[in-house]
């Protein structure tokens, strides 16, 4: 997978295409949220939104992909659905920092949720 490929993976939540591609050191910042460190931790943090996107209807749209060299920005928005109800609705940016390896170092996610009554 390129760059592009493996950050719009993660990005869309198809976690599990891009494991291989996380070094054991990465970083993942989920900004005024959390921080995920290390390949584990962010793998574990994954498996859980994982679980939670199986449990709605989600509508991943891709609006930009910006690649140089060896960082990638995604932005984009998600809609999850449960009986045909909005759930909630992100927009969301993913700044990606890769190795020379193909292997991210990296994750800057800045999410904003529409307020519910929006």
């Amino acid at each position: 997978m390129t760059k592009k490929e493996i950050a719009k993976a993660f990005s869309n939540g198809e976690f599990e295409k891009t494991n291989k591609f996380i070094s054991d050191t990465a970083i993942w910042t989920v900004v005024e949220e959390d921080t995920f460190i290390g390949k584990k931790a962010i793998i574990d943090n994954c498996e859980q939104v994982g679980s939670y996107f199986q449990s709605v209807t989600t509508d991943f749209k891709t609006l930009n992909i910006i690649a140089e060299g060896n960082k990638v920005v995604i932005n984009g928005t998600a809609e999850f659905l449960r009986d045909n109800q909005r759930v909630s609705f992100v927009s969301a940016c993913d700044v990606y920092e890769f190795d020379d390896n193909n292997q991210i170092q990296n994750i800057t996610s800045y999410c904003i949720q529409k307020a519910k009554n929006d």
